[in-house]
């Protein structure tokens, strides 16, 4: 059971932090809640690309989109407001 909870925040950690990467501009978030997104990411990813019949790699991907995604809703609801110089 610890193993199962330990991967799912290391692959929550990949995936949100590659969706960071990917994502252009600034998140203003920290690691526990990079974590969390990309975790959630990844569940969703992997039951979209589950019921699209993605394997392998592409789980990946589909993964990394989902966790983008939620970044972009993550700054919606939060109400980031953008400066302008």
């Amino acid at each position: 059971m610890f193993d199962g909870l330990l991967m799912y925040i290391l692959g929550g950690a990949v995936i949100g932090i590659l969706a960071r990467f990917f994502k252009p501009g600034a998140d203003p978030i920290g690691w526990i809640m990079t974590i969390v997104l990309g975790a959630l990411g990844a569940l969703a990813g992997s039951y979209i690309a589950g019921m699209l019949g993605v394997t392998g790699l592409l789980v990946w991907a589909v993964a990394i989109l989902a966790a983008i995604v939620l970044l972009f809703l993550w700054e919606a609801i939060r109400g980031k407001r953008t400066r302008t110089a």
